[in-house]
């Protein structure tokens, strides 16, 4: 292992799994059954599950790793293969600026939600975001295979797509405090956030 790939697995990968796993633990539904969409190895809903064991989850993901922490079942990036309200609640983490069309990956989780969907990913705000986000998107998927897209939207056309797409956002988290200082000053500032939409 390259000592870049072990600074970035001990000091980034595993603090965000626990942070992140504790910002969206508080925005799922009592007793919900969820989807996780581009689930990786399905650490964060595991961890997740550990916060909230009242949750049901199947992750979905292009790649499907040989371990993984949560049941993962193979799909095309595009076309959700569950029926229309399948779950109560459907979760991306970090994956709709790697989508082909994530517009029309995110109708679709709003077609098999009942209720609800969380969306953790990048707003395009600030000085020297672009590269920033790119440079944490090779660094922590490069090595995993994931497609490089580097579409990131800023604020406003997040919110004009969830208009257009007939779901209310409920709950906008940034600065989620997913570094460590003095990390945090570089890669947090207004780089991320964690939604929750209702679906309507």
């Amino acid at each position: 292992m390259k000592i870049s790939e072990f600074v970035h697995r001990h000091y980034v990968t595993e603090r965000r799994a626990r942070v992140l796993s504790s910002h969206l633990a508080d925005l799922i539904p009592r007793d919900a059954r969820v989807l996780d969409i581009g689930c990786g190895d399905g650490l964060i809903t595991h961890l997740i599950m550990r916060l909230r064991p009242d949750l049901s989850v199947q992750g979905i993901d292009v790649l499907v790793r040989e371990k993984t922490w949560i049941p993962v079942k193979s799909f095309d990036g595009r076309h959700i293969p569950f029926g229309n309200t399948s779950f109560d609640a459907v979760m991306f983490v970090d994956v709709l600026h790697h989508a082909d069309d994530a517009v029309g990956l995110l109708g679709e989780a709003i077609r098999v939600s009942h209720h609800t969907v969380l969306i953790k990913d990048h707003t395009l705000e600030g000085f020297f975001a672009g590269p920033t986000l790119r440079f944490m998107d090779r660094t922590g998927n490069l090595h995993h295979g994931a497609s490089l897209r580097y579409e990131y939207w800023p604020r406003q056309r997040w919110n004009r797509t969830f208009e257009s797409l007939g779901v209310k956002v409920i709950k906008w988290k940034q600065h989620l405090g997913l570094y460590p200082w003095p990390a945090r000053w570089v890669f947090d500032r207004s780089l991320h956030f964690v939604v929750r939409l209702d679906v309507e």
